[in-house]
């Protein structure tokens, strides 16, 4: 695939970036896309590696080999038809997806990887561009009701695919606006949101109803769902936060991300935002190193934050990973995300003990380091606190990053009465995506707990086919 010396010859390309104080002024996507030629050269680095690693380094089992070598051939449009039979939305997941097919790609034993998300990003937008990207509407319909619940990618890859199979699919979003945590997650610097409303005018054109404003559990009771339709997909996302009771917790400004990242989306579409919280002028504390942390980094910065220190409970990871070692699986290393960039103290090993502060509101955090040691009996890894390690630092606002335990539906989720598992997850298997309730089923974070873009799509395409084998008897829609 590719040229056949290429990945010799050629080396990786990185996305240009606007330079960073000029994107701390604003809220649009800086990440400038490669151009043709470059996407050309970028695809002729994919070497005929004989098993290609990261079709299945990649959720949805993206065709890689076959589109890089579309683009190095300046096929664009063949290449969008390979992209599209996988991935429903590449336009999200070449923005927000950190890659996992890089890391699987046999280039990067010894190299570079091939750019594989940068083409991804190439592809879809030309074809956006050049109009290619189309509306598909079912032949006949089936007559069938599905009603899915959440508009996050899994939701709205399960109902495109349901409603592409001749359902007649509803989506229901408690939200006044449709996209999950694309919508109300993800900061617009990082993926822009007519992106979303450009999807939704194609589905809306096959078939897709889409019903914003409707929570599932109290604006429409579980019983009216199963008593109006033939089948019906949960899929709500994991949205219950982890949170940290310490002293000091109650103090204002300590925040969960989820109470920081949304009503900046709002402000940014346009919306009067009362109460918003602010970073501007503040000393930031965020605790947890994930994405969602790296969000609320982003996001104070531009808000004008007088400092931004980022806490992450586990060990600094090295920056090189041991490629011998962990490829082609997703390793544990260093990543400093454009965010990090633009300004922020990161830490690693510290546990906060307590948050005080004076007339109800927070001043400053006090936390301990740790020590991380392996127990050569067990193999388990065990933090215990350093002797006269603790400090105390200035905190006027404190985000809680700390990932997610699980679905926040509850009440949705005991009025469909669905068992759970023992992660309080809705229970159902990848298989079939049946939940315990005849006719109810399950994708997404609401199944697997907290994950990725790409994986949503992944289930819910998966789901997509299992409902419509449910209804139908058989289905032609891929897996």
């Amino acid at each position: 695939m590719g040229k056949i010396t290429g990945f010799l010859e050629l080396a990786r390309i990185q996305e240009a970036v606007e330079p960073v104080p000029e994107r701390l002024r604003h809220y649009r996507e800086f990440v400038i896309a490669l151009d043709d030629e470059q996407a050309s050269r970028q695809g002729a680095r994919c070497m005929d590696c004989g098993i290609p690693f990261c079709q299945t380094g990649c959720p949805v089992h993206n065709v890689i080999p076959d589109w890089n070598d579309l683009v190095y051939r300046h096929q664009w449009k063949q290449a969008l038809d390979v992209l599209h039979s996988t991935n429903n939305f590449p336009e999200f997941t070449g923005r927000v997806c950190p890659a996992p097919c890089e890391a699987a790609c046999t280039l990067n034993i010894n190299n570079d990887p091939v750019g594989i998300k940068s083409i991804e990003h190439f592809i879809i937008d030309k074809g956006w561009d050049e109009g290619w990207v189309a509306p598909r509407p079912p032949e006949r319909r089936t007559g069938k009701r599905v009603a899915v619940v959440g508009s996050g990618p899994a939701g709205l890859a399960c109902a495109q695919q349901l409603a592409r199979a001749g359902h007649d699919v509803v989506l229901h979003e408690k939200n006044d606006r449709i996209g999950g945590l694309l919508r109300y997650g993800i900061p617009d610097f990082k993926m822009e949101k007519h992106l979303i409303d450009r999807r939704m005018a194609q589905m809306a054109e096959e078939g897709v109803v889409f019903r914003p404003n409707v929570e599932v559990g109290r604006d429409v009771d579980a019983q009216t769902l199963l008593a109006s339709f033939d089948a019906v997909v949960l899929a709500g996302g994991a949205e219950q936060p982890r949170d940290l009771p310490v002293p000091g917790r109650d103090l204002d400004g300590v925040h969960f991300a989820m109470e920081f990242l949304p009503p900046q989306n709002k402000v940014v579409a346009g919306d009067a935002v009362s109460g918003q919280v602010r970073a501007t002028g503040k000393h930031v504390v965020v605790i947890g190193g994930g994405d969602t942390g790296s969000d609320c980094v982003g996001t104070s910065n531009r808000h004008g934050a007088a400092s931004v220190t980022q806490f992450e409970l586990l060990p600094q990871p090295p920056e090189q990973e041991d490629k011998p070692l962990v490829w082609p699986y997703w390793p544990v290393k260093l990543r400093t995300s454009s965010s990090h960039e633009e300004g922020c103290s990161r830490d690693w090993s510290v546990a906060t003990k307590r948050f005080e502060g004076s007339g109800g509101r927070v001043e400053r955090l006090v936390a301990v380091r740790l020590e991380w040691t392996r127990d050569p009996a067990t193999g388990q890894t065990r933090m215990t606190e350093v002797p006269g390690s603790e400090f105390t630092l200035k905190a006027d606002l404190v985000l809680l990053a700390m990932g997610f335990v699980g679905p926040a539906a509850k009440s949705m989720l005991e009025q469909f009465g669905v068992a759970r598992d023992a992660r309080s997850n809705v229970q159902a298997n990848t298989e079939d995506y049946r939940t315990s309730v005849p006719k109810v089923f399950a994708a997404g974070d609401m199944r697997r707990g907290q994950s990725l873009v790409v994986w949503a799509i992944r289930e819910g395409r998966q789901c997509a086919r299992a409902v419509d084998e449910f209804l139908m008897g058989a289905s032609a829609l891929p897996r």
